[in-house]
């Protein structure tokens, strides 16, 4: 897959104390990225969360790694190694995936960092993510990496606090944020999706992120 974008220059930008974007980090890697996204989308298909109130989530999502993102028999979201809808593992984490979580959390100041749950969310046109915390990892010492592909979206990234005031950045294709330390906690999310065409991604935003979900030895 050809990518437009590959020979921009990556820089990196303070978010907040421990919170980074690396800009355009991502654009090189972002063709054989998207490709391990469809891989993984043939095994465990996309589909719509039903949040714990009730409510069916604009973003569809998927898993890979040894750990993978669902909603239990209540409702209530839960890391689980087996898929929902059809009862199997999730697919495997590809290589390159762990290789370019690991390289970009090194960057930013976190070594050592080794995944073993990567979230996929796909962004239809007026798709959004409330504010949240990524607060379910049974080790909090290890930080997020979230990777960016296709359409532009406007993240959204507070404090400890629902209520503390909110920075609002715009992120491109290629752009990766990652978080950790006194940021951990962080409320984040992502403002409604608005409507354009990407060359890679077509009228979608992918948004990778990986994490550390097990308890660390």
């Amino acid at each position: 897959m050809l990518d437009l974008f590959a020979d921009e220059a990556p820089w990196q930008e303070t978010l907040a104390d421990g919170a980074f974007i690396l800009r355009r980090f991502a654009c090189h890697d972002a063709g054989q990225l998207l490709e391990g996204i469809t891989a993984v989308a043939q095994q465990a298909p996309f589909r719509q969360l039903v949040t714990p109130g009730g409510h069916t989530m604009s973003v569809s999502m998927t898993n890979c790694g040894s750990l993978g993102w669902r909603t239990d028999s209540r409702g209530d979201y839960c890391y689980s190694p087996y898929d929902g809808l059809s009862g199997k593992p999730w697919p495997d984490m590809p290589d390159n995936f762990m290789h370019f979580a690991s390289r970009a959390a090194a960057e930013c100041g976190y070594p050592d960092f080794l995944p073993d749950a990567c979230l996929i969310n796909r962004y239809p046109v007026a798709a959004k993510l409330s504010l949240h915390q990524d607060k379910d990892e049974a080790d909090l010492r290890q930080p997020i990496v979230s990777v960016s592909l296709g359409l532009a979206a406007i993240f959204q990234f507070g404090g400890l606090q629902r209520h503390s005031p909110v920075k609002r950045v715009m992120l491109e294709h290629g752009d990766v944020v990652v978080w950790g330390g006194a940021s951990r906690l962080c409320f984040h999310g992502i403002l409604p999706l608005k409507a354009d065409y990407h060359p890679a991604t077509g009228p979608f935003r992918f948004n990778i992120t990986f994490r550390h979900a097990s308890k660390s030895e």
